[in-house]
């Protein structure tokens, strides 16, 4: 009888963990992050799939990045997986779910007056033929966070290996996206972090790691690559865009040989000067709007700070400024949102103001030039989409041009315009190697915020393996 017993115990115990393992099937094919259904400011259910989580990336100091996860409204167990980097550094990736290629968007500024602010369904989303995970990196960025002081010291090569690690960790806890198409994608600063990971990958790759075997590729949006070819860019962009005279064109490019990044001597520092005194005041995101306040006015440390001035009164002031960045400001609002933090899952007491944007990062920027791993890559296999807001004076096309052919890469298919509904949304060109470069016409240096449907379209198309 004790035996029988123990038999019907064992089975009963077996049954129970195949029971359990049974029942857990459908986390572990989705991951163990918090799904977040409703969120304050959007009225009623969110109707794509968002997951919400941390990832440790250090265990010795407590490093967890945080991220939003999309996934796609078409086919998520075949469209591509973007792994989504914000400029800064410092950006949260609220910035790209909320502000650039997400699903969410912030109810127009311009019409805002006063209260919590209104979130809406964007439908031109990337995320409508792409899983998406935006992250906030590096740690100190948005909710990541770490439990040491020492954790909190990063830079741009820190960021990419605790990023590898990010990657690893999620697609292992989300084993369903290992068969997908992976990129790595973002705009801005993460132009210096976007090939460097890439190419980390890729000897991942090389050293028999599977993980990463579906790797295709990358996106970089107004990258900032190369403080000569960023920088040199800009005056004869400023030119050319008819900000400038000919004379103080003309005598800065003479006095400095078309080199501006760093003048060799006072009359070539004196000339360049002279150009930058006269376009201080335009606004270098988008050149078309009004000059925009500074982010860190819209914290709500800095609201309170304000003698004489309610929260509603500065942020009127602040909207009332009409740029496009402005949008920004709703975000604090949101961000520091008590019910907006326990619907997100983030741990309590683990950072203490939420910034969109953490000027304050203790940050190395080891990473001078990204140029070196654009050419590695090139002889690779992978595509790349480099596209550029014509309309940006922070990391105007001039620049990106420029690098792109120091590269010295094959053209199949030179310079011609790229449409949307039958009219020209801006110019493009490929080469041999995989990559495609893009302009935005119209657009600033968040392309997206300024031309979200452009931006949409020209996906959809790269993404699919068609010409632009």
């Amino acid at each position: 009888m004790r035996n029988s017993g123990g038999k019907r115990r064992l089975l009963l115990s077996q049954w129970w963990v195949v029971l359990l393992g049974s029942l857990q099937l459908p986390a572990a094919a989705g991951g163990s992050g918090h799904v977040v259904r409703r969120m304050r400011g959007f009225d009623g259910p969110l109707p794509f799939y968002l997951e919400t989580g941390y990832v440790e990336v250090d265990e010795q100091h407590g490093v967890q990045l945080f991220y939003y996860f999309v996934r796609s409204e078409k086919e998520p167990g075949e469209d591509p997986l973007l792994l989504w980097l914000s400029g800064g550094p410092g950006s949260s990736g609220i910035s790209g779910l909320a502000y650039e290629i997400g699903p969410l968007q912030f109810v127009d500024a311009h019409g805002y007056r006063g209260g919590f602010p209104t979130l809406r369904y964007r439908p031109e989303t990337w995320t409508k033929v792409s899983n998406i995970i935006f992250v906030d990196s590096p740690v100190g960025t948005g909710f990541s966070y770490a439990k040491t002081k020492e954790g909190l010291k990063t830079g741009d090569t820190k960021a990419v290996k605790q990023l590898l690690i990010f990657l690893r960790k999620w697609l292992h806890d989300h084993p369903r996206f290992l068969s997908n198409p992976l990129y790595i994608a973002g705009d801005s600063y993460s132009g210096r972090i976007i090939p460097a990971l890439t190419l980390e990958i890729h000897r991942s790759i090389k050293l028999g790691e599977k993980t990463f075997s579906n790797l295709k590729g990358y996106i970089a949006g107004n990258p900032l690559t190369d403080n000569q070819f960023d920088t040199d860019g800009k005056i004869p962009y400023f030119h050319g865009m008819g900000l400038v005279s000919d004379e103080l064109y003309e005598n800065a490019r003479e006095k400095c040989g078309g080199k501006y990044s760093a003048p060799l001597h006072a009359i070539c520092a004196e000339a360049v000067q002279a150009i930058y005194n006269c376009t201080r005041d335009i606004n270098q995101q988008y050149i078309l709007d009004p000059a925009c306040p500074d982010d860190d006015l819209w914290s709500p440390k800095t609201v309170a700070e304000t003698d004489g001035m309610s929260r509603v009164m500065l942020e009127s002031a602040l909207l009332a400024s009409k740029c496009t960045e402005s949008l920004y400001s709703l975000s604090y609002t949101w961000g520091n949102d008590e019910t907006v933090q326990e619907s997100l899952g983030v741990r309590k007491g683990t950072i203490g103001e939420w910034k969109r944007f953490n000027h304050e990062l203790l940050y190395n920027h080891d990473i001078q030039s990204a140029v070196g791993y654009h050419s590695r890559l090139a002889t690779k296999g992978y595509r790349a989409l480099i596209y550029s807001g014509d309309h940006d004076a922070v990391v105007p096309h001039v620049g990106t041009q420029a690098w792109i052919r120091y590269l010295n890469l094959t053209i199949v298919d030179d310079w011609r315009p790229w449409y949307v509904g039958g009219q020209v949304a801006g110019f493009t060109r490929s080469y041999a190697s995989g990559l495609t470069y893009a302009t935005v016409k119209g657009a600033g240096h968040i392309a997206p915020m300024y031309k979200p449907l452009e931006c949409q379209k020209m996906l959809i198309r790269w993404i699919s393996g068609d010409s632009l």
